[in-house]
């Protein structure tokens, strides 16, 4: 049955069934969720349910303050990070923040592991970020036994402040001993942003296989790269 959140439950669902697509996760390892920000809701995956077993009814609509709108299945155990972010990237720093994504992707999730920001070695990477990919530290005990999710949350934010990064522009991070996160002003953007990260952390590490003194791209090739996308003179694309 149709239902006001009808469209958002689907932008979810088709989102998240990208993940096994582009080999993101195995079995249930990964969420993506789909923001109305007019609303002050997002729709988001089930906890454990796997991929194959989806539907658009599946999803489960929460509210800003993490309260279920609708849906008859526990949402992703990652729900309250969502929570997170949004109220604070999308809602108080009024940010482009439409769809998040979660995923243990195993490049990404390796570096995360090795509590290790990513180098920004070369023009893949420049065309999508210009700062290394940022990775925070651990949580602290306290933080993990006080909310585990909803701290992982606030670590990201607090980490983006610190490193005074707009989330429009450096649209993923690494949660260190953990994995990544990823956004984008919708779902699918998040989940393309989601690959974007994976792919680029396989090809960080290959760089520090082949030559561990390799050193970061110069500035003048990463502004290069990363303007003619997305500068005000961008000639990238149709």
């Amino acid at each position: 049955m149709a239902t006001p959140y009808q469209t958002l439950k689907d932008e979810a669902y088709e989102a998240n069934r990208e993940i096994p697509v582009h080999n993101l996760a195995v079995y249930t390892w990964g969420n993506v969720s789909a923001f109305d920000k007019a609303r002050g809701v997002f729709a988001i995956k089930p906890s454990g349910v796997p991929y194959p077993e989806l539907t658009s009814d599946s999803m489960v609509v929460i509210d800003i303050e993490g309260r279920i709108v609708e849906g008859t299945l526990r949402p992703s155990s990652d729900t309250p990070t969502h929570v997170v972010l949004y109220r604070e990237f999308a809602v108080n720093d009024n940010h482009a923040v439409g769809g998040i994504i979660h995923t243990h992707s195993p490049f990404a999730a390796s570096w995360a592991q090795a509590v290790r920001d990513v180098p920004l070695f070369g023009t893949t990477h420049a065309d999508h970020i210009q700062t290394a990919i940022p990775c925070t530290p651990y949580l602290s005990k306290e933080a993990v036994e006080r909310d585990y999710e909803k701290e992982t949350g606030n670590l990201i934010v607090e980490q983006f402040r610190k490193r005074n990064y707009n989330p429009d522009a450096v649209n993923m991070v690494l949660v260190g001993g953990h994995g990544p996160f990823a956004w984008g002003a919708t779902a699918a953007k998040a989940v393309y942003n989601g690959v974007v990260i994976e792919e680029v952390c396989k090809m960080a590490l290959n760089t520090i296989c082949i030559n561990p003194g390799a050193l970061p791209l110069p500035d003048y090739i990463i502004r290069k790269h990363y303007e003619r996308k997305h500068g005000p003179n961008a000639y990238y694309g149709q």
